[in-house]
């Protein structure tokens, strides 16, 4: 930390009182301080405090106040340069939704959009458990977390409403090694720098005929959280898409796919040179024998539609791939299925499988959060708890840095 130049801004949440804390621990280290305030914070601790314990002025406004000494007018530029990484406690569901939005009124919302490519960003939600877990603020914490800030969930405890639930902001300890872990985290270091990396996402569709097909309810949201983590780690990311509507993360080569036969030969083509294959769609198993031409017309009372076999992609790769190549896959069940996962695991010829439940609240299809289960080809098991998408998928690369590691140091 020592020398780091640290931005915090601060909103109007009552865990504001914690922060002049964090900021005296970061001193301690040796960083340098600066806070943003909005106009709600001011509410919940003084300008004077922070500005007593940072030993800098506080910025809340834009423009600087006329008359000053020393007046920056374009500080909301400046402060961004200046700035080594953005934290932002308490973040409530008010700074949340303008943060996503792209609304740039005062200087933390400035500074978020000027600050410099490649700075971390983290973000400690904390309102009430029910404001928390609304679809709206889920909605903006998902967009936050797709433009590469790191979101770190609230705790759960007792409430300033009295309730008690999720919604508590870490205490200044907690963020404070948050903030040292992402500062630390050097792409120069992952092991999946330069590495070839194949991520297949979402749904494939299996034409019945010119307008109707077989598919699931897979939104692609894991699988481009994968691409996405993978390429800030430094690899180079090739993203195999059903047909979902989905952003193409920064940096990642997307080549788009209908069926699961043509994303099976896109897949082939990367076989032999990809280093990492993780399977992350949920293809469709059988497609129709023979797609009717045109629309199929409803004369009938019963239409019988006989099903073929599809080729099993993350299988193929499986069983061909070489001692330095590592296959990920996931296992999907809509009840216990940990026994399911492992045979998969074998069958398959896996390194590492993530099993996850099924219930479209909290976990696997459509909605954006999950609940992975890591199981390795060394027995060993991991349980996640519900996480964001793109949270799940740096503990799940976490996991397959770990297997690079232990290859390296047992060849």
């Amino acid at each position: 930390m020592r020398g780091k130049n640290i931005v915090i801004g601060i909103c109007g949440g009552i865990a504001a009182y914690k922060i002049p804390h964090l900021v005296r621990l970061l001193k301690k280290k040796g960083a340098h301080v600066r806070v943003a305030l909005t106009e709600g914070g001011a509410h919940f601790v003084s300008e004077l405090a922070l500005a007593t314990v940072s030993e800098e002025p506080v910025y809340g406004k834009i423009f600087p106040p006329m008359g000053t000494e020393r007046m920056d007018f374009t500080r909301h530029i400046s402060l961004g340069e200046w700035a080594d990484a953005l934290v932002i406690a308490p973040a409530t569901a008010n700074t949340l939704a303008r943060l996503s939005a792209g609304l740039c009124d005062d200087m933390l919302s400035a500074l978020f959009i000027t600050l410099r490519p490649g700075k971390p960003v983290l973000i400690f939600p904390a309102m009430d458990g029910q404001m928390f877990l609304s679809p709206s603020v889920q909605r903006n914490i998902a967009t936050l977390a797709t433009q590469g800030c790191s979101i770190i969930n609230p705790e759960s405890g007792e409430l300033a409403s009295g309730l008690c639930g999720v919604g508590r902001m870490p205490e200044p300890e907690a963020i404070l090694a948050a903030l040292e872990e992402a500062l630390h985290e050097n792409r120069e270091c992952s092991p999946l720098r330069g590495k070839r990396v194949v991520v297949t996402a979402g749904p494939t569709r299996e034409k019945i005929d010119g307008v109707r097909f077989i598919s699931n309810y897979s939104s692609g949201k894991m699988g481009f959280a994968l691409a996405r983590a993978a390429s800030k780690r430094g690899a180079l990311v090739t993203l195999i898409a059903g047909p979902v509507h989905l952003p193409t993360p920064p940096d990642v080569e997307r080549l788009d796919v209908e069926s699961t036969a043509e994303m099976n030969v896109i897949a082939e083509g990367f076989f032999k040179s990809c280093d990492l294959f993780i399977g992350a769609a949920a293809v469709s198993d059988y497609r129709p024998a023979m797609p009717y031409e045109g629309k199929m017309k409803k004369d009938d009372e019963i239409i019988e539609l006989t099903l073929v076999k599809n080729p099993d992609i993350l299988a193929g790769f499986g069983m061909q791939k070489n001692a330095s190549q590592i296959a990920v896959g996931f296992a999907l069940e809509t009840r216990t299925g940990l026994e399911s996962a492992r045979k998969k695991l074998v069958s398959k010829n896996l390194d590492l499988i993530a099993f996850n439940f099924f219930d479209r609240k909290t976990s696997g299809f459509e909605v954006d959060t999950n609940i992975l289960t890591l199981i390795g080809s060394d027995g060993a098991i991991t349980e996640l708890p519900q996480l964001t998408k793109d949270a799940a998928a740096e503990k799940l690369l976490d996991a397959v840095e770990l297997l690079y590691l232990k290859r390296t140091v047992n060849p």
